[in-house]
């Protein structure tokens, strides 16, 4: 009985002393809320043409075409240069793309991202960009409500805040977001005198591409794992003919000869476009789970890959792979780096794009032993991608700071020649 007795008193001392700490212990909790964002159709799908230029703010993806360059501020836009002398790039406009975040130039006519649209824009006097067609409902959405509309996005906002320990059991996010594309082409872009391209040519982008023009059709690696297949036959009115599922959480595209080879988190789907309408996936190469910009130079793949990011991964590396055999990948080495990103090559140099690190120059003459020979760093940088340009010495890099123009006339001496800052708003 006396057991008893002091088991019960020992409970109720306990209670008490559980109640009094939940009434006064703190916790500090940090967590990612997710807001989501909707947008009426009524209120992106109006005439859009372009506007004063702006100041950079938040670059996004890069693509050159003839004398010009574009740069995409995310969600917001492209911004318009005239590159002619790119030690003194000009500013010529901005154009307000709402949701925007890619772009790709064929023939004059510029192919863009609206939200859930695909929209062209006639370029061929950049002083007078005109809007000339557009394409409806053929990018993802999150769902769609009459009431708010499109769910095209969620607004991410980092919170911490003091919770009493009762209530402290909260989920906490990753980064959580998704992220999107520039544009590499199958072509190399000529410029007559004028520098305006040729006909049937088109421009040249970064390895962060998730849209890429060949073959008179458009290729889109979407937000839904799936590769989509624009006809442009119609030029002004591009048609969706073809969407296949690829693979898990797909993120970039590359092309090269007939063939497409897309970055996705855990490998590198490798894509015949033999018949261009109806792509064929050949191969995969697979690898560890990170976000993994590809670049294809002859019979080699080089594939980044790197940690802190929506891929939830944990590697940072440079993987060489051999495509000779396109339906059996093997991978040949895997070089560790520092936070690698975008990259380009260029006369047998590699020209790597690691983050905060700056830009890495390597030879790349040997495939197997590029990650051994390093030529140079720029390390007062903060490099994300690349695009070699062609038939010009002009290396391009943009950055979260802002983009960046080197002479390569000497490959493995990058020599500064501009650069268009970016300012926080």
């Amino acid at each position: 009985m006396r057991s008893l007795t002091m088991f019960f008193a020992c409970a109720l001392l306990a209670t008490t002393l559980a109640s009094c700490l939940r009434d006064t212990c703190e916790a500090e909790v940090e967590y990612i809320r997710y807001d989501p964002i909707y947008v009426q159709p009524t209120s992106f799908r109006t005439e859009i043409g372009p506007e004063a230029p702006r100041e950079l703010e938040n670059p996004g993806k890069i693509y050159a075409y003839g004398d010009y360059l574009f740069i995409n501020e995310p969600q917001q836009g492209i911004h318009l240069f005239d590159n002619a002398d790119p030690e003194n790039p000009q500013a010529i406009s901005f154009i307000e793309i709402e949701g925007n975040v890619d772009m790709a130039v064929q023939n004059g006519l510029l192919y863009a991202d609206n939200f859930v649209d695909l929209v062209v824009f006639d370029i061929r006097n950049p002083e007078s960009i005109e809007m000339v067609g557009r394409t409806e409902n053929v990018f993802p959405d999150y769902g769609f409500e009459p009431e708010r509309g499109f769910l095209v996005d969620y607004e991410e906002t980092n919170i911490v805040e003091k919770k009493p320990c009762s209530e402290s059991d909260w989920f906490r996010g990753g980064d959580g977001t998704f992220w999107l594309r520039a544009e590499v082409d199958f072509s190399t872009a000529v410029s007559n005198d004028a520098g305006v391209p040729s006909p049937n040519q088109t421009g040249v982008g970064g390895s962060l591409a998730r849209f890429t023009i060949g073959f008179n059709r458009l290729y889109v690696a979407d937000d839904s794992d799936q590769l989509k297949v624009f006809s442009l036959r119609t030029p002004e009115q591009p048609e969706l003919v073809n969407t296949s599922y690829i693979g898990w959480a797909i993120e970039t595209i590359f092309p090269y000869g007939e063939h497409l080879f897309i970055g996705a988190a855990n490998g590198m789907h490798i894509v015949s476009v033999e018949d261009p309408d109806n792509p064929q996936h050949l191969s995969t190469f697979w690898h560890t789970t990170a976000c993994d910009p590809v670049y294809i130079d002859g019979d080699y793949a080089y594939v980044t890959l790197r940690d802190g990011t929506e891929c939830e991964g944990f590697a940072n590396q440079l993987d060489v792979v051999n495509i000779e055999d396109l339906f059996n990948p093997r991978l040949v080495r895997t070089f560790p780096m520092h936070h690698p990103i975008g990259l380009s090559v260029r006369d047998q140099h590699l020209y790597l794009c690691d983050d905060d690190a700056g830009l890495k120059v390597f030879d790349a003459s040997d495939p197997a032993q590029v990650g051994n020979r390093l030529l140079k760093q720029v390390k007062n940088i903060n490099a994300v991608d690349a695009i070699a340009l062609p038939g010009r010495p002009v290396l391009m890099i943009i950055g979260r700071d802002g983009l960046y123009q080197f002479d390569i006339s000497e490959p493995a001496n990058p020599l500064p020649l501009s650069v268009i800052p970016a300012f926080e708003s």
